[in-house]
């Protein structure tokens, strides 16, 4: 633990941002569309999603039909690649950590350079979401960089309509520890061509949603409003150990 004073932790502008988006998640009074669900994922360079940075969006429908059976939608996606700012590209070019992230997720420095502007590609992404409900693997580190993007540059934040699947298919196993994607994609049989890389990954986490959906199904639990109170039902399982 650093033995720098509290007020130096957080700078007074980041409170007055923290503060402000707790209160408009508050007030959000906003319902998600019943009928068009977002799957995504993001890349990032690093696992600190207070400190890193985030690199690119990919993103993925899921429809419903009249007997709220759900499918991916592959016309209907989105992905994204953030220009990075010059001086942190040139700190990559130094960096072994930012080198090793790049060999996971394959976005190399000169796609870094080529990316969209931050500010219309995080205006895309909005417009492409819109009311839908966000659906992530570990959905915690996804909606903490995306908002902490878009309040830099934009800002404000995502609704707050988000669902972290592992904590979903983990009641519904009655898993009490963490169990990473691989696992669940091998339970299950989901195959992906090119893993750690942003839009193959949604893919997989939307399989693995219609994979689960019958055990939804058999609970009469086929609402955006029904997952999310059975995915809170983690909290009751012991013995587990979730990042905050």
């Amino acid at each position: 633990m650093s033995s720098t004073a509290p007020n130096q932790l957080i700078p007074r502008p980041g409170w007055a941002q923290y503060i402000q988006h707790r209160l408009v998640q508050s007030l959000d009074f906003s319902q998600p569309n019943p009928d068009r669900w977002v799957v995504l994922d993001v890349e990032s360079s690093g696992l600190n999603p207070k400190k890193d940075r985030l690199i690119s969006i990919a993103a993925s429908a899921i429809e419903f039909d009249a007997m709220r059976r759900p499918r991916i939608s592959l016309t209907d996606t989105f992905e994204v690649i953030i220009k990075q700012p010059p001086e942190i590209v040139e700190m990559i070019e130094f960096e072994a950590i930012d080198k090793s992230n790049i060999l996971i997720h394959g976005i190399g420095i000169g796609a870094q350079q080529k990316g969209m502007k931050a500010e219309q590609a995080l205006a895309e992404f909005l417009r492409y979401v819109g009311d839908s409900p966000l659906i992530a693997f570990h959905s915690w580190f996804d909606e903490i960089l995306i908002n902490k993007a878009l309040r830099k540059v934009l800002g404000r934040s995502t609704h707050r309509h988000w669902l972290d699947l592992e904590h979903l298919a983990a009641v519904l196993h009655k898993e009490n520890h963490q169990l990473p994607l691989d696992v669940w994609m091998q339970r299950y049989g989901i195959e992906c061509e090119q893993r750690h890389q942003a839009a193959a990954d949604v893919l997989a986490t939307a399989q693995l949603l219609l994979k689960l959906w019958p055990m939804l199904q058999k609970r009469k639990a086929t609402s955006w409003r029904e997952l999310k109170t059975i995915a809170n039902g983690l909290k009751t399982l012991p013995g587990r150990n979730m990042p905050s």
